[in-house]
């Protein structure tokens, strides 16, 4: 499905657009369209304050991201709408083990009841300080 007719049918504009198909006609690969809402970029905030950010704007489109899913994933399965999360861990980010903010990252029912609703799979991905 293109991502404009994504984007018609959601009635939310995406950060990003990407359409990859291949370059070869033999054997030719169909394009894939890739509806995307990004973050702050090479963000170090604390993955379970990014997903929130995700969420609450999201939030008010998750039925009909979680529609959108199903019907896509009627006609492909391989197809997934998945939310990710990368977090990239710098000095200036806040010591990961204090009081406040200990080891680990925590998902409340909030969270876990949009990723149910949209049919989102969640991937996190964590980059240390050489990258």
């Amino acid at each position: 499905m293109p991502a404009a007719e994504m984007t018609a049918r959601l009635a939310f504009e995406p950060d990003r657009i990407t359409v990859m198909g291949s370059k070869l006609p033999d054997p030719p690969y169909p394009a894939v369209h890739v509806w995307r809402v990004d973050g702050p970029p090479r963000s170090s905030l604390p993955l379970d304050d990014m997903i929130l950010t995700l969420v609450e704007r999201l939030h008010p489109y998750a039925a009909a991201i979680g529609d959108l899913a199903a019907e896509l994933n009627r006609h492909e399965p391989e197809n997934l709408a998945t939310l990710q999360a990368v977090r990239f861990f710098t000095d200036e980010a806040p010591a990961a083990d204090t009081p406040d903010r200990p080891l680990g990252w925590h998902l409340d029912r909030h969270v876990l009841d949009f990723l149910r609703t949209t049919r989102a799979e969640l991937d996190v991905d964590e980059y240390g300080h050489d990258l």
